[in-house]
């Protein structure tokens, strides 16, 4: 007696964007063409999973050569020379700055001068005194500096690839969006200037458990994130309005309490044995002035009477809440439920907009959101040449401040309009996020045949709370009306991209 032969189903092919967005077509020119079918689905050790990879570690090295400059003088010898040649980085100067050298404890012992504590979340601290312990202590000053730079590069380094895994591995069937992470210019230019990263690749790793439907897994990554930033905090907002939506309450206080828990993990010996060295961080956000990069500075630059802190301060919270609220609505009214990535880019992009200081790696924090919201080459591409405008005028600027009278650099008003490039560059990536979630045929990852890949258990979920239109009838499990995809016919991309 024969067995029946088992049934075959064609394999489900990764999403190539060279086949759906005309911009990446053109770019694989450079690089022999699009990629064909058999580069995707046979056996070569090059998946777009390892290309990425190395796309990303290749990226970061040029950035690091991009350094050599102050690398070998500029940090050391002269205060504008690292301005003009747009290579500053916080990690040398701060080496000493906040006493690693002198082999203070964070947030323990006091630092000389002003700055009477490190003034950065534990997590982040903690970063900063493993790379400390692993610099060489001998040599002058100097060579110490550039141990401790080359160290944290080195750490950070890893955190990039860990984001590049990260954002590839997080849309099942979209594996090459990733080279949009890889090859993101503003990520190569800032990703030594501070160390954003670690929190950056904390945030990423927990995108990815969401979108495997781990909630606890994502939650104690977010409480990690948010011990070396605040900003990953935020994803918990989109997240309550689209659990409310879907009523999937269970994950969410699971997420919470994982942040909570993994939070105060990291936090709870230092706040106890040293609450004001372990409060800085806090205090010091709040009484902050009005810094580099905000709208709130050209304010102040261009009116005989400024905000104050307090008012910036509290004007900053009210609208950060005001975008909450306008999510949340949207989140509900929606004629198809938003996609967690979605939310989360307007969430922090809505937090940085606001915000009274925007130091140039803040862009990090947008990079790998913006790419899961909105993988369309053209828009990320737009958006990255504001963000390098706005790397090449900061520091402009300060050459500008800090050159004397010989003036080299981009005046007070030159300045001004290069964080308006920013701010508008922002504003329009983030326009085309809200459009797709107004007009749901024109998001590019559900024109592919996906609901929310990463969305984790959001994904295809039913409605059970909506607004407006949408709650006539309600809404129910997305993907029943997503277009149905012949898998089987994999010679013809399933949806072809238009000029928008």
């Amino acid at each position: 007696m024969h067995e029946p032969e088992p049934v075959r189903t064609a394999p489900v092919e990764p999403v190539r964007p060279t086949r759906e967005d005309e911009v990446a077509a053109a770019g694989s020119e450079l690089i022999g063409g699009p990629l064909g079918r058999h580069a995707l689905l046979g056996g070569s050790w090059w998946t777009p999973l390892r290309v990425v990879t190395l796309v990303a570690i290749g990226m970061f090295a040029l950035g690091l050569v991009q350094k050599a400059p102050c690398y070998h003088s500029a940090w050391f010898f002269g205060a504008s020379s690292q301005y003009t040649h747009a290579c500053y980085s916080d990690i040398p100067h701060l080496y000493q700055g906040r006493g690693f050298a002198d082999g203070l404890v964070p947030y323990f012992d006091k630092l000389p001068g002003d700055m009477d504590y490190l003034e950065y979340p534990v997590l982040t601290g903690v970063f900063m005194e493993v790379a400390a312990w692993l610099t060489p202590g001998s040599g002058s000053i100097q060579h110490q500096e550039q141990w401790y730079w080359f160290v944290n590069a080195g750490m950070l380094m890893a955190c990039t690839a860990v984001i590049a895994v990260c954002v590839t591995r997080t849309h099942r069937r979209r594996p090459w969006d990733g080279l949009l992470v890889a090859l993101a210019p503003a990520l190569a230019l800032t990703a030594t200037i501070n160390w954003d990263l670690l929190a950056v690749a904390l945030t990423a790793a927990a995108m990815l458990m969401w979108s495997r439907g781990r909630a606890l897994a994502f939650g104690i990554l977010l409480g990690l994130a948010t011990a070396a930033k605040l900003y990953p905090v935020f994803l918990l907002a989109p997240l309550l309005a689209l659990c409310w939506r879907t009523g999937k309450w269970r994950e969410f206080f699971q997420a919470v309490g994982g942040a909570v828990v993994a939070w105060l993990v990291v936090n709870l010996p230092v706040m106890l044995f040293a609450f004001e060295g372990w409060s800085k961080f806090y205090t010091f956000s709040q009484e902050r002035g009005i810094d580099f990069g905000s709208f709130w500075l050209i304010w102040a630059q261009n009116s005989s009477s400024p905000p104050s802190t307090g008012f910036v301060n509290t004007s900053a919270t009210v609208l950060v809440v005001l975008c909450f609220l306008g999510l949340t609505a949207l989140t509900l009214a929606a004629p198809r439920r938003p996609r967690f990535a979605q939310l989360a880019f307007l969430m922090v992009a809505a937090f940085i907009v606001t915000n009274k200081v925007y130091s140039p790696q803040y862009v990090l924090w947008l990079v790998p959101l913006a790419v899961l919201a909105r993988p369309k080459w053209r828009d990320i591409l737009i958006w990255q040449a504001c963000e390098v405008t706005y790397y090449l005028g900061i520091w402009m600027y300060l050459a500008y401040t800090t050159s004397g009278e010989a003036h080299k650099g981009l005046p007070t008003q030159g300045y001004h309009w290069a964080i308006a490039v920013h701010l508008l560059g922002t504003l329009y990536l983030c326009a085309m996020v809200v459009r797709d979630i107004v007009l749901p045929e024109r998001d590019v990852v559900r024109r592919s045949g996906d609901d929310d890949p990463s969305g984790g258990v959001l994904d295809g979920a039913a409605d059970v709370f909506v607004l407006g239109a949408a709650a006539r009838p309600a809404r129910h499990a997305a993907h029943f009306d997503a277009p149905q995809v012949d898998w089987g016919r994999p010679e013809r991309p399933p949806y072809e991209e238009r000029s928008l």
